[in-house]
């Protein structure tokens, strides 16, 4: 064997003492055939780096050693992971390449290699290693959540060795990335276990002097700490066997970064940290009956101890986004002091505290991918029975959490996520608005690029722009998230608003050199002849030339004369003499005119731009062709009249009491709960000499909008329909329109 000559017999007996402590910890899970090759692959590794001069190689075999028993004693992964951490010095020293492990140990394994070394790339070039983004983009690029595990043992090996090290600023550094990448990373993964420890063990690095007080203090309290949770437990403990329940029950210490935590959060010292504990209730009950059992453990516990409602934390009926399951409250124990209760079943402290790996989802995630439970689904399938070599298996097990995202760089470095699909648009936007505006390409990977090139992971992109440069309409085209697409319409608005003042200032001068009035009734009856719904874009029509201002003037003389000419007829009519001499001796004598079912002689109509009904303040409003528009005194066109046609305006009451029915139109918006709209419409039904004409409804982000047209005798009666509607739970608002 060439080994022992290279390999100074000391180190190869240090490996091979390690090699038997990781067989006897994997318990079979190797064959005899994995044994020997990976031991021959092991040394030959050893041998290639210490011909390229590196120094110290067992140490890195040795701690991939120690690596594989943490995989499989505390991870629960098998073959597959194993062998890749072993396997991988081979690869990193040139001694063998993927083609090679995957011919003699398959493609799980190689798959998982080969993630390894893609996510130590990124690794080695990516200065924002402590951001979200750049876990998700890790994620992305190791593809087998094995990479990840295996990663996550790497740096626990490393913090569980680091007091070895005596360079005190690798260990800080080393603590941080600890506490900012790993420790969120075991999160997701559901190793909440893994994660307290690498929290504080980072805290223990990082801020040591911090660590020892709150570990001293926590000791020197310990006695009377676990005093108290006995005496707490014992009487519930009783209750609840007494109900027949199957359960254990126990207390644990929050762990010393959770307890420097809420120091910090609460700016207070260790010994007004109430909650320094909790206590954990755990049922042994089939899985219908979990929520209904958990609820009744709370009943006793609660009838024991006084809880605190505003503490009280339900994950039974809405589970956490990562599948955490568990019902929190905090009650007055003995003392006055608070204590934590966690109410849970077997199941679902099985998920908290081991299998999390299977619930992988937390609330930093908006967005659910429709993928999720697949890929969860697969996950369990993986941990019950590691060794899955199948390379269709391991395709449909890769990472694709976030294939729903694209991740770039900037050229200084910082990443950022994007939707997938995301273009350079969408990039200049996320970046800043201004930038975003004046986008015209940009730069990746050193090559040109158009404002529509789909972005894709890794890509490094620098935005050009230009001072000329402006939205246009056919980026909505382009921009495909909502950010880029909100200022793209934001910004177009602005610019159609600009050129609707230009337009509108046009005409107005225009019309002051001719002399003509600026009525704006006038001018949107111009725009609707000219085939505009918003008077808005007529203005912008006149702005862009495609109106001339002088040709409008004309127009607008041309319909004042057109409207004029039939009021002076009429009131010249010897027709309508007898009629005409009624309205001018009503408004020249000021009097009130009197309007109901029995009034002749006097033509009057409701207007229907507000509806009014028996019982609303009105007024009337002479109109040119002789008759009497009655409108309400709150509507919409009032004070216009008003102030425009004061002559024509006179005083309107009502005469005795209602005899007919006329039409009320309600606005109602509420909460979009299931059944509200029956409510209502059964609250109308309910009552008397109301009838609903028409009903129409929409709804959006979680809310309804509706406007329900009635037949009502009078004001009061529509009052009274207004304030029952407002009661309906669920309902904001509800008024007249």
């Amino acid at each position: 064997m060439v080994q022992p000559l290279v390999i100074p017999e000391k180190e190869r007996r240090e490996v091979a003492r390690h090699y038997r402590e990781m067989l006897r910890a994997v318990d079979n899970i190797l064959t005899q055939e994995d044994i020997k090759l990976s031991r021959q692959w092991m040394y030959q590794s050893i041998a290639k780096m210490l011909e390229k001069g590196e120094m110290m190689p067992t140490r890195r075999v040795i701690k991939h050693l120690r690596m594989a028993q943490v995989l499989v004693n505390e991870f629960g992964l098998g073959r597959s992971a194993i062998l890749a951490t072993i396997l991988y010095d081979s690869l990193l020293a040139g001694s063998e390449t993927l083609e090679s492990i995957e011919k003699q140990f398959g493609p799980s394994v190689s798959i998982i290699v080969h993630g390894l070394c893609r996510a130590h790339d990124l690794y080695e070039r990516n200065s924002a290693i402590e951001t979200e983004n750049f876990r998700q983009l890790l994620l992305t690029f190791a593809e087998d959540m094995r990479v990840i595990l295996i990663m996550i043992a790497d740096r626990l090996d490393t913090m569980r060795t680091l007091r070895d090290h005596a360079d005190d600023e690798v260990r800080l550094k080393v603590a941080h990335e600890a506490s900012n990448l790993y420790a969120p990373l075991a999160h997701r993964m559901g190793l909440y276990a893994i994660k307290t420890e690498l929290e504080d063990l980072s805290l223990k690095y990082s801020n040591p002097q911090i660590y020892k007080e709150i570990a001293h203090k926590l000791n020197e309290t310990k006695r009377s700490r676990d005093q108290y949770i006995a005496s707490f437990i014992e009487p519930v403990k009783k209750k609840l066997e007494d109900a027949g329940f199957k359960f254990d029950i126990k207390g644990r210490t929050k762990s010393i970064h959770s307890i420097w935590n809420k120091m910090k959060k609460q700016n207070t010292p260790f010994e007004n940290i109430y909650d320094l504990f909790a206590i954990r209730i755990i049922l042994d009950t089939p899985v219908d009956k979990e929520k209904s059992e958990c609820w009744q453990v709370y009943s006793i516990v609660t009838d024991m101890y006084m809880p605190n409602p505003k503490r009280l934390r339900d994950w039974l009926s809405i589970p956490k986004s990562n599948g955490y399951e568990s019902l929190h409250i905090t009650v007055m124990g003995n003392e006055g002091k608070w204590v934590e209760v966690q109410i849970r079943t077997r199941r679902m402290d099985e998920i908290a505290e081991k299998g999390v790996a299977a619930h992988w989802k937390y609330k930093g995630i908006k967005s659910e991918s429709s993928g999720m439970d697949e890929w969860l689904k697969n996950l369990r399938t993986i941990l019950e029975n590691p060794e899955m070599n199948s390379k269709e298996v391991m395709d449909n097990f890769k990472l694709n959490l976030y294939d729903d995202d694209v991740f770039v760089f900037t050229p200084n470095g910082d990443l950022h996520k994007l939707k997938k699909g995301a273009t350079v648009l969408d990039f200049a936007f996320a970046i800043h608005s201004g930038l975003g505006c004046r986008c015209v390409g940009a730069k990746v990977g050193g090559r040109n690029v158009p404002l529509k090139y789909v972005l894709l992971n890794g890509d490094q992109v620098e935005i050009l722009t230009s001072a000329n440069q402006s939205p246009k309409r056919d980026w909505l085209n382009i921009a495909v998230t909502s950010k880029a697409r909100t200022k793209i319409k934001q910004s177009l608005k602005e610019e159609e608003n600009k050129a609707a003042d230009l337009g509108r200032e046009a005409l107005q001068r225009r019309m002051k050199n001719r002399k003509i009035e600026f009525d704006e009734a006038q001018i949107m009856k111009l725009a609707r002849k000219h085939g505009f719904k918003f008077v808005s874009e007529f203005y912008q029509a006149i702005s862009y030339e495609r109106l001339d201002v002088i040709d409008l003037c004309e127009e607008l003389v041309e319909l004042d004369k057109h409207e004029e000419t039939p009021e002076l007829a009429a009131l010249r009519s010897v027709d309508n003499f007898s009629k005409q001499t009624d309205l001018e001796k009503i408004t020249s004598e000021n009097d009130v005119l009197v309007i109901g079912d029995n009034v002749k002689n006097v033509q009057y109509s409701l207007a229907k731009c507000c509806n009014p009904i028996y019982g609303d303040n009105v007024f009337g409003f002479v109109s040119v062709t002789g008759g009497i528009k009655i409108h309400r005194d709150d509507c919409p066109n009032a004070s216009q009249l008003k102030e425009k046609f004061g002559y024509r305006i006179i005083d309107v009451k009502w005469a005795g009491k209602s005899g007919k029915f006329d039409l009320a139109t309600l606005r109602i918006v509420g909460k979009d709960d299931i059944g509200i709209v029956s409510n209502i419409t059964s609250v109308i039904s309910k009552e008397n000499r109301v009838q609903m004409r028409s009903i129409s409804v929409n709804s959006h982000d979680g809310m309804f909008e509706g406007t329900i047209t009635v037949m009502v005798s009078d004001v009061a009666q529509l009052s009274q329909l207004i304030k029952k509607l407002q009661g309906v739970k669920g309902v904001i608002r509800a008024e007249r329109m």
